[in-house]
């Protein structure tokens, strides 16, 4: 087995896994649910899906379609660098209690942010969720900087 038995002594890292694991998930979720509004409004954007389902017409864009894709793409934007900076973070041995309330934040902030695009709330909810989950993503950067200066 490795070294899985000593990360698994590493309550951090156990804890980054579990938020990051929640957050892949409701990207996938994104991705279902844009697939699934794809095949209500008939948006196709191949050819080959359109003929599958109705007809070349149907290889069109739709507003409801390409709001789903921007909140997938927002989460790309967001969640993969958070991927980066959590783990390096989760290896300089911070406060559990402190990194929890990191990942806590950025895994609500941008659940809060998804619902908001999906379902259009109004503003500012959704840019007031973005600002939230960026906090914690800053001061991971920060940490790691200090943290990697005296090597640079």
């Amino acid at each position: 087995r490795g070294s899985f038995p000593s990360m698994l002594q590493n309550e951090v890292l156990l804890c980054f896994a579990f938020y990051s694991t929640i957050l892949i998930v409701k990207m996938f979720v994104v991705a279902i649910i844009t697939g699934q509004v794809r095949l209500r409004k008939k948006a196709f954007a191949n050819p080959e899906d359109a003929l599958r389902n109705g007809g070349l017409q149907f290889c069109r864009q739709d507003p409801a379609v390409e709001r789903c894709r921007r909140a997938h793409r927002n989460d790309m934007e967001n969640i993969f660098p958070f991927l980066f900076l959590g783990a390096i973070y989760s290896l300089l041995g911070p406060s559990p209690a402190v990194a929890r309330i990191h990942f806590l934040i950025f895994c609500l902030g941008r659940i809060v942010h998804t619902v908001a695009y999906l379902l259009q709330l109004r503003a500012p909810t959704r840019s007031l969720a973005y600002s939230l989950a960026q906090l914690p993503c800053f001061s991971m950067a920060l940490q790691i900087l200090l943290a990697t200066t005296p090597y640079w």
